[in-house]
């Protein structure tokens, strides 16, 4: 069978220096000791039975339980991307070492204009800067869980965080700064 092949593929290449309590118990029927991988999908479905979600003890088993799961995971996407326009508003804010630069540009009829752009910086050692490291670290927690929970392959969690990261980019999105380049001529 399928599972007593994928349990002699999978228990050949563990190495033996593993403790037994790394290895996924299930029932003995598979007459092997009752030491086989878990299996997971690796096609898109919309099951709502024995779904795992991000941690061991965490497994989704009915459609209450899944439809929790898509609210929770639908707000963590919006988290994030509110998480990522948070950042670059606080960066802005906390911005320091403020140079001008002058630097000529053509103007009408052949004359010259000098045109100044502001160059800014952050230091190293300040709050804002350990505050921008701690909501970085955030950050990418947050985006692995999102990409762990589209891993599992589940239709109805991949829609959540599809959605919820839509529906975060058009809520938070629009404080984004926009630059634009006034010098910039399309001839």
């Amino acid at each position: 069978s399928v599972l007593k092949m994928s349990h002699h593929m999978n228990s050949s290449t563990l190495p033996t220096s593993h403790p037994p309590e790394h290895q996924h118990p299930t029932s003995t029927a598979s007459g092997h000791g009752g030491h086989d991988m878990m299996m997971m999908a690796m096609t898109f479905h919309f099951s709502c039975e024995n779904v795992p979600l991000l941690f061991s003890g965490l497994t989704i088993n009915s459609p209450g339980e899944m439809a929790g799961a898509f609210v929770a995971v639908f707000f963590l996407a919006m988290f994030y991307e509110g998480l990522k326009i948070a950042r670059e508003c606080l960066l802005r804010k906390s911005q320091v070492s403020i140079r001008y630069n002058s630097m000529p540009v053509p103007g009408p009829n052949g004359t010259i204009l000098m045109e100044t752009h502001k160059t800014v910086g952050q230091q190293m050692l300040s709050l804002p800067h350990l505050l921008q490291t701690v909501l970085h670290i955030i950050q990418v927690v947050v985006s692995y869980f999102l990409m762990l929970i589209f891993m599992t392959y589940n239709g109805y969690l991949c829609i959540a965080v599809a959605a919820g990261a839509g529906t975060g980019y058009f809520f938070f999105s629009w404080k984004k700064a926009v630059v634009v380049d006034i010098t910039e001529h399309c001839h």
